[in-house]
This record gives C-alpha cells, sequence and structure tokens, in this order.
C-alpha cells in the first residue's frame, strides 16, 4: 500500500494533467465553456428550492430549516449520490476507456482510478460550493456542525472507489458487469432515502434498510444540513467496513491480475 502511495505521489504531475484534461474536454467547443459547471449545478438547486419549497410546499418532519426544509433534504442526498455514481460508475469503466493508454505507456495502473476520484471531487465542491452558498443565503446554515460532513466524505469516497476499482477490475474480463452497475444503480436509488423519510416506510421495512451501506450515509448529510444535527456515527459503519474490504479486495484483484488486464484489453 506504502509503494503505492509513493508511485501515486511521483506521477502527481500526470493525475493533475488527467483531470485538468478530462474537466477542459468536457466543454470543449462550447460557447459558454467552464459556465456550465456553475450554470448546470445552479439550475439545480433552483428547481429542487421553487418546485418543493414553494409550488409543492413540501415539510420535512423535524427540520429546522423552515420552508426550505424538504429542498435541502433533497439536494443533500441527491448531490452527494451524484459523486456516489459518477465515482462508481467511471471507476468500473476506467481500464476499459483507457486502454489504449495503459497499452502506450508504462505507469502506475492506480493512476487512473486517483483520476477518477479527483475529477468527481472537483465537480463535486463546485456543486456543493454553490449549494452552500445557498444555504448561508437563506439563513439556513447549520453552523460549525457543517464541518461534520468531512468524515462522512471520506467514508463516502473509501466506499466508492473500493466497490469502482473492484467492479472496474472485474469488468474488463466479464462485461456485463458493466451493464448490471447501472440497472442496480436504479434500484439502489429508490430503495435509499433520498426523496422520502424512512419514518414513512413500516418498521420491518426500516430494519431492513440498514443493511444498505449507503442509508447511513444519506441520513448523515440530511442530519447535518436540513436538521442541523449530528449524525448517527454508527450509522455509518457499514459503509466504512465495506470501504476497506473492497479497497483491500480490489487492489488485491488489481494486483494479481494487472498484467491480463493490459491483454484483455
Amino acid at each position: 500500500m506504502m509503494n503505492a502511495i509513493r508511485a501515486l505521489w511521483r506521477y502527481r504531475g500526470f493525475i493533475l494533467g488527467n483531470v485538468k484534461r478530462e474537466f477542459q474536454s468536457k466543454y470543449l467547443n462550447s460557447l459558454l465553456g467552464v459556465a456550465w459547471t456553475v450554470i448546470q449545478p445552479l439550475s439545480m438547486i433552483l428547481v429542487y428550492t421553487v418546485i418543493f419549497s414553494q409550488i409543492m410546499q413540501a415539510k420535512l418532519p423535524g427540520a429546522t430549516t423552515g420552508a426550505f426544509g424538504y429542498s435541502i433534504y433533497l439536494c443533500a442526498g441527491v448531490l452527494t449520490w451524484g459523486m456516489f455514481v459518477e465515482i462508481l460508475s467511471r471507476g468500473r469503466s476506467t481500464f476499459i476507456e483507457n486502454g489504449n493508454l495503459l497499452k502506450k505507456l508504462s505507469f502506475p495502473r492506480l493512476c487512473l482510478p486517483t483520476t477518477v476520484v479527483a475529477t468527481a471531487l472537483l465537480n463535486f465542491s463546485i456543486i456543493f460550493g454553490l449549494f452552500t452558498i445557498f444555504l448561508v443565503i437563506s439563513d439556513n446554515f447549520p453552523g460549525w456542525i457543517y464541518f461534520a460532513i468531512f468524515p462522512v466524505l471520506i467514508v463516502q469516497v473509501l466506499f466508492a472507489i473500493g466497490l469502482g476499482i473492484t467492479l472496474g477490475v472485474l469488468n474488463v474480463f466479464f462485461r456485463d458487469v458493466g451493464q448490471a452497475v447501472d440497472v442496480v444503480l436504479q434500484f439502489w436509488f429508490w430503495l435509499t432515502p433520498i426523496v422520502y423519510v424512512k419514518t414513512i416506510l413500516p418498521e420491518d421495512v426500516q430494519r431492513l434498510m440498514v443493511y444498505n451501506p449507503m442509508t447511513g450515509l444519506m441520513d448523515a448529510y440530511q442530519s447535518i444540513l436540513a436538521r442541523g444535527a449530528m449524525p448517527d456515527w454508527q450509522g455509518l459503519l457499514p459503509a466504512l467496513f465495506l470501504g476497506v474490504f473492497f479497497c483491500f479486495l480490489g487492489m488485491r484483484l488489481f494486483q494479481k491480475h494487472s498484467g491480463e488486464i493490459v491483454d484483455e484489453l
């Protein structure tokens, strides 16, 4: 593990160059260019705010954020879920998409999933930064509790990249894995309390949701941002344990089959 970290540090320029190139290519030949990084997330936040807090006038039980309670609850889940999906989806296809690069250049293969995480965090920091500005302007900023987001974010990224690397290696040899991930994510989204509050579900179903590692993560974000309360740290343990497990499993699979990956591509 330490050798991998040192190798990534030596190739930090290569990773940063990849992140910069991906960010720029996303808006290539666009008239507004980088401005879309602000327009797209801002429009999403405005839609959630106008529709759910003004038109539907949805209220969130236990929220301390007034008329914007449900829209903040929704943004807290949707925005962080989006980051998770971006890391997982791009992680499962990163080796396939960069097949030509792997064949032509010699570099630590872990630079590719590292680039995925760095790019996703850059995109997330932009959209979540705008969301934070909205919280401040609307007088709904939760105060110092806001900074409890960072350990939750670390757990989520660990879980996403561990699962992403594992699926990325498997996807090289079994292409059905990539197709199955899209289907699973659709069901996973609706089985996670993001657009609804889990307390509306029957008690038996609520007990089953404990086994969904994303439930604890989403509940943590929503507690911090919508309720202004510290999260239930124990609820993060399933995602933390699975994140560590999949990181070791993914690294093991990668080290064992790194040579075969290039041949397969």
